[in-house]
């Protein structure tokens, strides 16, 4: 018996780090949703003691959505890639798991995804982008730098001719922070 495809939807590091054999890709929409750093990040790209903030899907409505990438999992790899997600997901719980439909050019399909839970006490909805800057200039977690993780997810984002505005500011202010930083220290 074969079993349907499992699509996940990536909207930050899934893009250009999905973790998992890809059958195929497709640019895909979420309607209602928006990509926004409304989650602290307390293990990878940032600590308990200084958290860092990554990307999940917050609920939006009316006309808002989300462009990112659905991938196809290789066939027979579904379990596999399931538990993988998971672990690296659900590290904390602050996502929910939840089925949901995508727009492509190719049609309408179910995909796995990851959005925040509002209730969670990682949900931080509602920063101010110049607060967002700052905190991702100078948190670092076990996977590294918190602005390595916001530039990577830019500038893939503009590789597949996706638009986002609050990630281009966003980019440029962390870079202008840390370079005032780095002037500050060496006295310059």
């Amino acid at each position: 018996m074969q079993h349907p495809p499992l699509w996940v939807f990536g909207y930050g590091s899934l893009i250009w780090n999905p973790g998992f054999e890809v059958a195929e890709r497709r640019l895909a929409r979420a309607s209602g949703w928006r990509r926004s750093f409304c989650m602290r990040s307390i293990h990878h790209r940032g600590t308990e003691a200084v958290p860092g903030l990554v990307l999940a899907l917050d609920r939006a409505g009316g006309q808002a959505y989300c462009d990112g990438v659905a991938f196809r999992v290789a066939p027979g790899t579904e379990a596999e890639t399931l538990a993988g997600l998971r672990e690296r997901e659900l590290i904390s719980s602050a996502y929910l798991e939840v089925t949901m439909a995508l727009e492509s050019k190719a049609g309408r399909l179910d995909a796995l995804a990851y959005v925040i839970d509002p209730d969670h006490e990682q949900y931080c909805g509602g920063l101010a982008l110049e607060d967002q800057a700052r905190i991702i200039a100078g948190a670092s977690g076990g996977r590294g730098p918190n602005r390595d993780y916001l530039w990577s997810t830019n500038a893939h984002l503009h590789e597949l001719g996706i638009a986002d505005p609050e990630l281009d500011w966003l980019s440029s202010r962390v870079r202008e922070l840390i370079k005032d930083g780095d002037q500050a220290r060496t006295g310059g």
